[in-house]
Parts: C-alpha cells; structure tokens; sequence
C-alpha cells in the first residue's frame, strides 16, 4: 500500500513538473538560471572568486555540502573556496554542464550538473546538485551540494 501511494505521488510531480516546463515561465526562469551560472564560470575563469560568488545568497543560511561535509554561511564559503583555490592555477577553467534545470515550485528549482577543472596540474571534475531560490526578482543558490 505505502509503494503504491509513493508510486502515486512521484507520478504526479513528475506530471507536475512536465506541465511547468512547458509554460514560458518555465522558460524565463531557466534562461536566468542559465545566465548566473554563466557568469558565475565567467567570473571564475577570470579568476574572481567573489564575483563568483555573486550567484550565491549572501546569507547565513546558504548551505554548501562538499568532500569535507557542510559549510554554513556565505562567508565561509567563500573562505573555503579562498583556501582551496588560493590562485588562478589552481582554478583553472571551469565548465559546467547542466543535466537538468527542474522546477519545485514557483521560486524555487533544483539544478543537476557537472563540473569540470581544466588545470595545469591535473584536471579535476565531479557533479553539482543546486537549489535555487528566486528572491526579489533574482536568482540565488541557496544550497549547493557538489561532489
């Protein structure tokens, strides 16, 4: 009975997210999540972190869940990331590939995607799960768990 109902339920929020995909909102709202990740690989590949980190909501409650488990707040994600990329070289050039860009309701939608470092001293990759958050007219990731 339980596997039914949960068979039921992901059923209709797949229909669910089906039907909003094909709305122009839908449209509008991937165009701009599109464009921030774009700029967020922009700013990265020029080596500007901070710029970077503009597609992330500069708030306490940003949640980034890395190798090394949780990191709580802007602040210490951006910290993390100093530490981790202390130089261009280290960056290296960033692609993302997105694999899908779903919505979960009206101003929130989850991004599944792959990254990849291009780098002098080894390439790195792995992949990226982001909920995003639509906030006075502006997309944000609220939460970003990359692996």
């Amino acid at each position: 009975m339980l596997s039914r109902m949960f068979t039921l339920f992901l059923l209709a929020f797949s229909l669910q997210s089906l039907a909003q995909k094909n709305t122009p909102t839908y449209h509008k709202n991937e165009t701009a999540i599109r464009a921030l990740l774009a700029a967020q690989t922009k700013a990265w590949n020029e080596g500007d972190l901070v710029g970077f980190m503009e597609g992330y909501l500069p708030s306490d409650s940003l949640l980034f869940v890395g190798k090394s488990g949780p990191t709580y707040g802007f602040t210490n994600t951006l910290n993390n990331y100093k530490k981790g990329y202390p130089d261009t070289a280290s960056m290296g050039k960033l692609t993302f590939t997105l694999l899908a860009v779903t919505p979960i309701e009206k101003k929130h939608y989850r991004v599944l995607g792959k990254w990849s470092l291009q780098r002098s001293k080894g390439d790195v990759s792995g992949y990226f799960t982001l909920l995003l958050q639509k906030i006075k007219g502006k997309w944000f990731v609220i939460q970003d768990h990359s692996s």
